[in-house]
């Protein structure tokens, strides 16, 4: 048997904002975007470039207590992890796109970290390969 997690639903104000948010200013690629007439909805996915894994799908809130948990579906806590290939590529491009980094880079066991947030406000790890140590 074989499972895997691909998507996580985040909820979002408006669908058109977050689309611009996620493939323009840190280009992911827009997977599907279909209208759903039968529950007045889209169906509205988004992966990082180059993923083959676990995507998002941006959830419209329509409820005032789902509007009440854009931004904060983690209470404050970093809810997604992102990985990349290159760390500072993608942490000076976003910083200059007017990113909000909450937390500076540094470098951990587990590779260089730095958190984001998104437009809205959830908190996300930009994680990258551990530099290599200095020659002798």
């Amino acid at each position: 048997m074989t499972h895997a997690l691909f998507l996580v639903a985040l909820v979002v104000r408006d669908y058109d904002e977050a689309i611009a948010f996620y493939t323009g200013t840190l280009g992911f690629t827009l997977v599907e975007d279909t209208y759903q007439p039968e529950q007045d909805k889209r169906w509205v996915v988004v992966a990082p470039a180059g993923s083959s894994g676990t995507a998002l799908l941006l959830a419209r809130a329509t409820t005032p207590e789902q509007r009440e948990v854009v931004g904060r579906q983690a209470a404050g806590r970093v809810f997604l992890f992102l990985r990349t290939d290159d760390f500072w590529r993608d942490y000076h491009r976003w910083s200059a796109a007017g990113v909000r980094f909450v937390r500076p880079p540094s470098v951990e066991p587990y590779g260089t970290v730095a958190v984001f947030e998104d437009l809205y406000g959830n908190r996300w790890d930009l994680v990258g390969p551990t530099p290599a140590p200095p020659a002798p």
